[in-house]
């Protein structure tokens, strides 16, 4: 006989959910790109790596290795757009390697001439601030001086990075939208010359090593800022 009695139903247990392959993807992506980005920012700037290694004093030979960071331009331009392209694609199917050399060539026509232009504009600067503190006036000029030398700085990373961004867009409109970034979004500005900062104090303190983990995380950050301010700006517009 039945007794009537339903049989007990048993709780499905819920499975812990743990990393999957699109998780471990999305590390490996970042991880690779990062790695192959710092190698390739080494090779593209091999004088200047190679130099930092072998002279002892490289803040008194300032003028010397501010000439020889002309190669930056062009290599930051790769760099962002490995970035990019690993906003793009992400996980597996991440090419930093091509992205970064994509992006060097086809920017390089635009990138070199703006880091020309920021090593003479912040060699000037430099030498004024030299030849600024002895001079009566040194409280009030010193630190515009530095300022100014600060709008090179951010001018310029962003005008590549709107290079990467907006391929088709001229020089000219590219350094007024850089300019108004720079200032309206002043604070991403002071974070961005914190990034560099520490890029180039490790760079100079340990060229090798500093070369080799510095620069590809910190400029992560300082692309991501810059792309999101592009875009936040044009939806604006």
């Amino acid at each position: 006989m039945s007794t009537g009695r339903q049989p007990a139903v048993q709780p499905l247990r819920r499975k812990r959910a743990g990393p999957g392959f699109e998780t471990f993807g999305s590390v490996f992506g970042f991880v690779y790109t990062f790695l192959a980005v710092n190698f390739l920012l080494a090779a593209a700037n091999a004088p200047l790596v190679f130099f930092l290694s072998f002279v002892g004093d490289p803040v008194g030979a300032w003028p010397f290795f501010l000439a020889l960071a002309v190669t930056v331009g062009p290599s930051l331009a790769g760099a962002f757009s490995a970035f990019h392209a690993l906003a793009e694609e992400n996980g597996p199917a991440v090419r930093p390697v091509a992205a970064f050399l994509r992006g060097y060539k086809q920017s390089f026509s635009r990138a070199a001439p703006v880091g020309v232009a920021a090593v003479v504009l912040l060699g000037f600067l430099v030498f004024d601030l030299v030849i600024l503190q002895s001079m009566p006036g040194a409280a009030v000029l010193v630190p515009l001086t530095v300022t100014a030398a600060a709008l090179v700085v951010c001018v310029s990373v962003l005008m590549i990075a709107g290079m990467v961004l907006l391929p088709k867009t001229r020089l000219k409109s590219l350094a007024k939208a850089a300019l108004y970034l720079t200032v309206k979004r002043w604070y991403l500005s002071l974070a961005a010359l914190a990034l560099l900062g520490i890029i180039a104090a490790a760079a100079l303190t340990q060229p090798v090593l500093g070369t080799a983990l510095a620069p590809a995380p910190l400029l992560f950050v300082v692309w991501s800022n810059a792309a999101f301010s592009f875009k936040a700006a044009l939806q604006e517009s």
